[in-house]
């Protein structure tokens, strides 16, 4: 079976600090590629953070100014990247995470689904479906986060039959609960690559919310990748940021 070089790039993400988090994320992802990684991974929401409000009016389109950076990293590095990130369609708010080609193509958009409404206001928009994309390294599915919390998310990516599976995550706790908390991340990647069948790479950021009810909840790291079972193959630092590659069996 195939092995990829994958990249799990934890970055700190500073809620609004928009040039600075892409500056992070460029530093990561070009370590990534100077690692010899064929995907690269970034977390949830990297750009503007997590349930921060003020995405609603900073945020672009998709395709727009922040989906663009990213194509053009994913381009100049030749890599394949996801990333999470905001998406403004309208008068909504999505959380979103895109497939990028090494060429700066996107393959697939998906936007979460299992959103927790009462951390913003107004919330994000939820998404309503699980795609795959086809690629040279077979089919690869993108959740984000919580959808990995829900049984029926779970379902509907299995029935899509992907060989691997992204997912952006802003795991967040009490500063206290970490290093611990990593297990809880641990278990929730694990279930969703047994139940899909399909290696699981679980990307988390470094940082804290700055906004709303879980203002001061901590972002720690502990990305997690998983093979097919479930079986952790590696975890990244611990409140640190970290780029963590990994090769991982792909049945293509």
């Amino acid at each position: 079976m195939p092995s990829v070089r994958i990249a799990m790039c934890q970055t700190v993400c500073l809620d609004g600090d928009r040039k600075g988090n892409l500056a992070r994320a460029e530093r990561a992802v070009a370590e990534a590629a100077a690692g010899k990684a064929e995907i690269v991974c970034l977390p949830e929401m990297a750009i503007y953070g997590w349930v921060n409000p003020d995405a609603h009016e900073r945020a672009h389109p998709i395709p727009g100014d922040d989906s663009e950076r990213l194509c053009e990293l994913a381009k100049k590095h030749d890599v394949f990247l996801c990333a999470g990130l905001a998406e403004k369609d309208g008068e909504h708010l999505h959380d979103s995470a895109l497939l990028i080609d090494s060429g700066g193509r996107i393959l697939s958009k998906h936007r979460k689904i299992n959103i927790l409404t009462e951390l913003m206001t107004p919330p994000y928009t939820p998404g309503r479906d699980v795609t795959i994309a086809e690629t040279r390294f077979g089919r690869i599915g993108l959740l984000i986060c919580a959808d990995t919390h829900s049984a029926e998310i779970l379902a509907s990516m299995t029935e899509l039959h992907p060989k691997l599976v992204i997912v952006p995550y802003g795991y967040a706790a009490r500063e206290e609960s970490w290093p611990e908390h990593g297990q809880v991340l641990e278990e929730v990647v694990a279930n969703a690559a047994k139940t899909i069948g399909a290696p699981a790479i679980g990307t988390n950021l470094i940082g804290q919310i700055t906004h709303g009810p879980w203002t001061g909840m901590t972002y720690a790291g502990h990305s997690v990748a998983t093979d097919k079972a479930g079986k952790i193959v590696a975890v990244a630092r611990d409140f640190d940021p970290d780029v963590r590659i990994v090769s991982l069996a792909v049945d293509k």
